[in-house]
């Protein structure tokens, strides 16, 4: 890719259209429900709003975002956690921008900030640890969250802190992986998927192979996906292709960035520092097996849930609040009773509109929320 704006040409999108509305109409007629696609990722939903892609494709296909926001699946007691670790004495806690609002049972990060706790925004977690190296009569915290994309940067920056011999930093981890929350979308009895698009950003890490059991054993066609809107109109058509013809693969639309074996440096630095969590909470998905890593003992002086005292505590999401079912794919945030009411960025309830992956925020940036309130209340 030389440019950007070979993949917003609005002559090939009208070519993919046009081969999407063929291919279309000849699976839907032998159906009597819409074709599921899920895209996985939190980025491909706001694509899909930014570039109004659910509008332009047919009536027959029906995209249902999944739980590709790590943000978004964080477990209020976890954000609690947070809370607690910044409000410690001689403390400093950092954490990526989008994890500052994100509301907790008592408070968020930013209102911790605003009572007086060091909290600090960051870009990476060596900015944390240059904090620390700054700092040393403080302990500094990096909230380490994220899909398999993030984790091998926490994992390096925890090898430099070692080999450094900075004492005064920590993480508190809770990085999670995609394979497992994907087979717990499948085993859900509430969803009926045809196909998935694939997330970009993790596949860049971990590569193909992982995702070869969902068309070998659960028989559904993926397609890992770019995100631009070529990218996604390409992928969804891609996903069509497989099931018009009756096969269930694992094809790689965004093999200029994903290699099919993944990244092997990235890979061999989590598999040194981190090590699968037996189970690790969700919101809205429970408790999934192996969907979790922490710090291996050897790691341990890096552990802030080690170092210091965590509360882990388990804290329900408030009853007004429906962002697992959304999470999950069974409702869209139009059907929550508080969007775009009592739920807006500026009022988050949910994690989802606070996100910059959160399906939430995306339908709230790019929908027309009048329209949406006038259907929902006429309904």
């Amino acid at each position: 890719m030389k440019y950007v704006d070979e993949f917003r040409d609005p002559e090939k999108a009208k070519f993919l259209l046009r081969e999407i509305d063929k291919i279309v109409a000849a699976i839907a007629s032998e159906r009597d429900r819409p074709i599921s696609i899920m895209e996985v990722c939190g980025g491909h939903t706001h694509s899909i709003f930014k570039y109004g892609i659910e509008t332009i494709l047919p009536d027959a296909i029906e995209l249902i975002h999944g739980p590709g926001c790590p943000v978004c699946v964080l477990p209020m007691g976890r954000v609690d956690d947070c809370v607690a670790l910044a409000e410690m004495p001689n403390m400093i806690f950092t954490t990526f921008g989008d994890a500052m609002r994100v509301p907790g049972s008592r408070k968020s990060l930013m209102q911790a900030r605003a009572e007086g706790a060091d909290v600090r925004m960051v870009y990476s977690p060596l900015d944390a640890l240059e904090l620390a190296r700054q700092n040393p009569e403080k302990e500094v915290v990096f909230f380490g969250l994220g899909f398999e994309t993030t984790m091998p940067s926490t994992a390096l920056t925890i090898l430099q802190g070692e080999a450094d011999g900075i004492s005064n930093f920590s993480l508190f981890c809770n990085h999670i992986t995609i394979i497992p929350t994907i087979k717990a979308i499948l085993d859900s009895p509430d969803l009926q998927l045809d196909g998935f698009l694939g997330p970009g950003h993790v596949s860049m890490v971990i590569g193909t192979d992982p995702y070869r059991f969902i068309s070998e054993h659960y028989k559904r066609p993926l397609v890992v996906a770019g995100f631009e809107p070529l990218d996604v109109l390409h992928s969804v058509w891609m996903v069509l292709k497989q099931i018009a013809e009756g096969r269930a693969e694992i094809e790689n639309q965004y093999n200029r960035i994903v290699p099919d074996d993944g990244n092997n440096v990235a890979l061999e630095s989590v598999s040194k520092v981190f090590q699968l969590r037996e189970f690790f909470e969700w919101r809205g998905l429970g408790s999934i097996d192996h969907s979790g890593v922490r710090v291996r003992d050897a790691y341990a002086a890096y552990d802030a849930e080690k170092k210091f005292s965590v509360p882990a505590i388990k804290i329900a999401d408030p009853k007004s609040c429906q962002c697992g079912e959304v999470l999950k794919g069974v409702i869209k945030p139009w059907d929550c009773k508080v969007f775009g009411r009592a739920c807006k960025p500026e009022t988050p309830l949910g994690a989802l509109m606070v996100s910059s992956e959160g399906a939430c925020a995306a339908y709230y940036q790019y929908g027309d929320i009048e329209k949406i309130h006038e259907t929902t209340d006429a309904a």
